[in-house]
């Protein structure tokens, strides 16, 4: 088992080396990232979830639906197990975080699936109201449809790009530990525009622009990245890999956002 001082560290590339500073940063800077995005999703999700629990409580809208609920244990458990695999790397516990690894092979394509189940839930939630509600609830209900397409795209690239990533990460598992653990971490924070997109008080370019969400994204990186570019010199093949395809996939999201082809598109693809 490789002792504590070389965890964090890229096997085969340079030797653990400078203050006993910077080889801490090495160790605890994937746990930094995990906590960092529990805080994010915490932040986002317990007001608008508590908001949504008392207007359904008051009547106000309808029940929440069952795969909602689902999707919410399944996103926490998945970063609950992120940041306990980052933990017990950090401290040498390399066993552990192998076999509790394999967990993570049964969550993923479970949150895909619950994920492609949710988005057409919500979007006919709003949809069929919207056909039969009276003026002025009808005109804002399809306003509110719009938002909801273009929202669509950004949860298909979270549907595309979440499972690509973590199927990325783990193949490299064992093979190529530098890949590995920095494309988990990379492919967590996927996600999390959901919950950024929730926090109100949040500067945002929505609804007119994604591009607000993408650069939070970037910034929530960044520690882990600057780090990475200062302690090596050099950038890790990984967050090559994740911006080419990010960038490759924000393309098509940028290029159908708020236009009518798209607005005449998604309903189809809801199945309304």
């Amino acid at each position: 088992m490789a002792s504590i001082a070389n965890i964090g560290v890229d096997a085969g590339t340079w030797p653990p080396s400078g203050s006993p500073a910077a080889r801490a940063i090495d160790r605890w800077i994937y746990v930094y990232m995990a906590a960092s995005f529990i805080v994010v999703t915490l932040t986002g999700f317990i007001p608008d979830s508590i908001g949504l629990v008392a207007d359904a409580k008051a009547g106000a809208i309808p029940p929440l639906p069952l795969v909602l609920h689902f999707h919410a244990v399944l996103m926490g458990s998945f970063l609950l197990l992120v940041l306990a695999q980052t933990t017990l790397a950090a401290t040498g516990r390399l066993e552990t975080h192998r076999r509790l690894g394999r967990v993570a092979m049964l969550l993923v394509p479970a949150l895909v699936l619950v994920g492609f189940i949710l988005v057409p839930t919500i979007y006919h939630s709003v949809w069929y109201p919207a056909q039969s509600a009276p003026q002025p609830a009808r005109a804002e209900l399809q306003h509110l449809l719009l938002r909801l397409d273009n929202i669509m795209l950004m949860q298909l690239r979270i549907g595309i790009l979440f499972p690509l990533f973590i199927f990325l990460g783990l193949k490299a598992r064992g093979k190529n530990g530098a890949f590995h653990k920095r494309m988990m971490i990379l492919a967590t924070a996927t996600p999390l525009p959901a919950a950024i997109d929730r926090i109100q008080w949040l500067p945002t370019t929505l609804p007119v622009s994604p591009l607000s969400t993408d650069l939070y994204i970037v910034a929530l990186l960044s520690p882990m990245i600057i780090w990475d570019v200062v302690r090596t010199g050099t950038i890790n093949r990984a967050y090559l890999v994740w911006l080419g395809t990010y960038v490759a996939v924000s393309v098509a999201v940028y290029s159908a956002w708020n236009a009518g082809w798209w607005h005449a598109i998604a309903p189809r693809l809801m199945g309304v």
